[in-house]
């Protein structure tokens, strides 16, 4: 699939999110970006991408919400007109001891980076069917890898398992029409609380020995949204984490 005049659907538009809909936009897409309270980057990325000669809209969604997910594709399909590509980067990471858990972190944390994927998939197939298109979701490369390194995560954990899950099970209901892969980050931007030592540790800890940075992530997007023919894999964009 080419760009050119594509719309494309990103949720968590937010750092990340900026970026990838940025280098979209200088590839010819028309971008709707969703945002639950970061309305302040979203209208940035608006007039990013108006400036690169694209049309854009910001949608304010609450995408843990069954019925805002299905608003926000109908409202981003309404903006502009169709709906090619959706990118899934809606996602919450959060601690919580598990002894301290309670149902209500577990359904937050899974509604956000789990079930939201699949509603939104849901909402979007039906719009992309006839001229085909691309769902691209977020896991992340200890969940691709298959071993949860950091404790107080579990429900993070099992979220972003279970989009892997979602993607090979996406992949096949909504083949050929739709093509559907996963893209699991490893260290792409440290935590605005990380502290100069922590960060090094995790550069040191990566066999490409750096931080990747949010484009390596947009790159990863184009590729997946380009290919014809891959479907249904998940791929780690982790600079070698999962290796050593």
């Amino acid at each position: 699939m080419t760009l050119t005049d594509k719309v494309v659907l990103i949720t968590g538009g937010k750092r990340i999110g900026q970026v990838v809909a940025r280098e979209l936009a200088s590839r010819g897409a028309h971008i709707a970006t969703a945002y639950r309270g970061s309305r302040t980057e979203a209208e940035q990325t608006v007039r990013d991408v108006s400036a690169a000669g694209r049309r854009a809209v910001a949608i304010q969604a609450d995408v843990s919400r069954e019925d805002d997910c299905r608003r926000l594709v109908a409202d981003a399909v309404t903006a502009l007109g169709r709906l090619d590509v959706l990118v899934n980067m809606a996602s919450v990471y959060r601690a919580v001891p598990f002894d301290a858990m309670t149902g209500r972190d577990w359904d937050e944390i899974l509604n956000v980076n789990l079930k939201a994927a699949f509603i939104c998939a849901h909402a979007a197939a039906p719009h992309m069917r006839a001229q085909g298109g691309r769902i691209i979701n977020f896991s992340d490369w200890l969940a691709a890898s298959g071993r949860p390194a950091y404790r107080d995560y579990v429900a993070y954990y099992v979220a972003k398992a279970g989009v892997k899950a979602l993607t090979e099970a996406l992949a096949l209901e909504l083949a050929p029409a739709i093509l559907v892969n996963a893209i699991a980050p490893g260290p792409i931007l440290p935590p605005p609380d990380l502290s100069d030592q922590e960060k090094q540790e995790v550069a040191d800890a990566t066999p490409i020995g750096r931080w990747g940075g949010e484009l390596e992530i947009a790159r990863a997007v184009v590729a997946l949204i380009e290919t014809d023919f891959v479907t249904g894999e998940t791929i780690r964009v982790d600079g070698g984490r999962h290796v050593k």
